[in-house]
């Protein structure tokens, strides 16, 4: 089992902490539709930057 040598300061603690904060995702909103999405990703309707470039497949017969 690991011991450690000597103590630990809070300071000490708080740097090695200091990168474990979350973050908020980077969100767009898409200029067309004006969804949120995520940045670098296609909106769920299939638009990026503005420009339609999945076409959704709809399906008449359900």
């Amino acid at each position: 089992m690991a011991v450690q040598k000597s103590k630990v300061s809070r300071s000490r603690r708080g740097q090695r902490r200091s990168h474990d904060a979350l973050t908020s995702k980077a969100l767009s909103q898409d200029p067309i539709t004006g969804e949120m999405h995520l940045r670098h990703h296609v909106t769920p309707e299939g638009y990026f930057k503005g420009r339609l470039i999945v076409a959704k497949a709809f399906n008449d017969e359900d």
